[in-house]
């Protein structure tokens, strides 16, 4: 992938201008040789990974830093810090959360491993590359013994300290950091059969398991492990939307709503590509490279793994992943991904977000909300496939009234009383079913809600990336804010590239919030409500329109 390579040297060349001009270098500063992020924060885990940047390109023939007298000075001096806030232990801290953390150890010494892993092959190394040789690898020993501590907090933690672990007891012929690292392995795997990971974190988390699966197999030289990443992967084709972009709203992690692209799986879509000869994945490499050069974004920060595995350098593949229509279930995570020409659309199971679609341009999420008892949206408890592109939620909303207890309590203060423990009267309840279906150059939803008489509900459409609507009566700009009751019709919203169309709207209310109602507003989208008293039975035709 000569042409992937040479626009990683490219970005890495700027990698290094930006970290020189955030490195401390006043000796009288106690972060001197550290670098300041974003937000201004130094830290280990921030240095580390300017470190290993500026080291690949000093490095590197190619890159017009290579053994650059100035670069090695600053590779050193932030060699330097990052050593001198290691702890004894060989612990680090992740200093806006963690602290003496074995998993943030992980992830510091996997960004140094193939930096060290580099220089440990090079049979010729000058004296200033053994330098950084000898000190990157007192980093990487010391915080790997570090870790047999153990300690983490989320799922994916164990496969990180696992997988450093099992790596670097084969580099330093450690056999108690390959015992720890079976400690957490004897847990089992948890990516399930759609190819998730328990945290369905796929702007980020799923490819740092998949990172780690990957280092499990080369370690271990058992492929089973990475076999789970091949299955993530796979799903992960089906999580692209058509700007490029990864559908994240059903994470459950930090990642969760936020614009991030595929670029940080491309090392990942290469390695099983080339191994598994999987033509998609090999597409999908050139793809992400389409998305960097049309989005303006930087490459990814993989330029040590070229050097280091010279064959993805060498090797050339010229198609791209072209996805074509498919609707895929994934049954265990209650989710739905589907592509009809031009756009996608999403169901889930367990968010008030239950509906998504995306048509290249704008994005449009559905929920159904209201007030009864401690409830404040529909979240489907229940989702089931009736056929290709057809799909069913269902919730039964309980309703439900504490009773005085049958004996006195021991106190007066309801603080202290066992509330739980008191008996209940029950009912009445409220059922709500949605169904989803499929039509031409769109999808049909129905919205059904029984069981309570006269309670103020609506759905709620928010639309992102829309400038304009029109409709009876309606002709008018959009800034992202508004909220609309719509009475009757169709209506229309555009960008100036597109339009959706979504009808026919009903209005029987303006009770669109209140104090019972802490149903959250989608942040930057102009939102449409439909509104009714329950119960009632209404089906919304959404189109894409040219």
């Amino acid at each position: 992938m000569e042409k992937h390579y040479r626009k990683i040297v490219k970005d890495t060349e700027n990698r290094v201008r930006i970290s020189l001009r955030r490195q401390i270098t006043d000796p009288d500063n106690p972060r001197y040789g550290g670098f300041r992020d974003d937000t201004g924060i130094v830290q280990a885990k921030y240095a580390i990974y300017r470190v290993a940047s500026m080291t690949a390109a000093y490095c590197c023939p190619d890159a017009v830093f290579y053994h650059d007298e100035k670069i090695f000075d600053s590779i050193m001096l932030g060699l330097s810090y990052i050593r001198s806030v290691q702890h004894e232990s060989g612990l680090f801290d992740y200093i806006t959360c963690n602290f003496f953390s074995a998993p943030d150890t992980a992830f510091c010494i996997k960004k140094l491993l193939p930096v060290y892993e580099y220089l440990a092959k090079k049979e010729e190394k000058d004296e200033k590359e053994s330098a950084v040789f000898q000190a990157v690898g007192e980093i990487v020993e010391s915080g790997a013994r570090g870790m047999l501590e153990g300690g983490f907090h989320t799922p994916n933690h164990r496969w990180a300290i696992a997988s450093v672990l099992m790596t670097c007891s084969r580099l330093f012929d450690d056999e108690r950091m390959a015992a720890a690292a079976q400690e957490y392995l004897k847990e089992g795997i948890d990516c399930n059969e759609d190819g998730e990971f328990s945290e369905k974190s796929a702007g980020n988390y799923n490819r740092v398991n998949n990172d780690a699966m990957i280092m499990l197999s080369r370690a271990t030289g058992d492929d089973t492990y990475e076999k789970h990443a091949v299955r993530n992967l796979k799903m992960m084709l089906t999580y692209i939307e058509p700007d490029g972009s990864i559908f994240t709203a059903n994470s459950t992690r930090f990642d969760k709503d936020l614009l991030i692209y595929p670029k940080d799986y491309y090392m990942e879509y290469l390695w099983m590509g080339m191994k598994y000869q999987i033509p998609e994945f090999l597409g999908m490499c050139n793809t992400i490279f389409d998305i960097v050069e049309e989005k303006h974004i930087t490459s990814p920060d993989f330029l040590i793994w070229f050097m280091l595995d010279p064959k993805c350098r060498t090797f050339e593949f010229e198609e791209r992943y072209q996805p074509e229509d498919y609707h895929v279930f994934y049954r265990e995570s209650g989710i739905a991904r589907c592509r009809s020409g031009k756009y996608t659309y999403t169901v889930m199971k367990g968010k008030s977000n239950f509906f998504y679609l995306h048509n290249g341009t704008m994005k449009l999420e559905v929920k159904v909300c209201g007030s009864f008892c401690e409830h404040r949206a529909f979240k489907g408890e229940e989702i089931e496939r009736l056929g290709d592109g057809e799909y069913h939620l269902r919730q039964v909303m309980r309703g439900w009234y504490y009773l005085p207890f049958e004996q006195a309590p021991d106190t007066s203060d309801w603080w202290k009383m066992d509330n739980a423990a008191r008996p209940k009267k029950t009912g009445p309840d409220i059922q709500i079913d949605v169904w989803v279906k499929e039509a031409p150059e769109g999808v049909d939803i129905r919205v059904k809600t029984s069981g309570v008489e006269g309670a103020p509900w609506r759905v709620e459409l928010a639309f992102s990336g829309v400038n304009f609507l029109t409709g009876p009566y309606l002709d008018m700009p959009l800034s992202g804010s508004e909220v609309l009751v719509v009475k009757a019709g169709d209506i229309e919203v555009e960008n100036g590239k597109d339009v959706l169309s979504v009808g026919p709207c009903f209005g029987e209310h303006h009770f669109t919030e209140g104090k019972e109602d802490s149903e959250a507003k989608t942040p930057g989208a102009a939102t449409l409500y439909l509104t009714d008293y329950t119960a009632f039975d209404h089906e919304i035709h959404i189109r894409r329109k040219e």
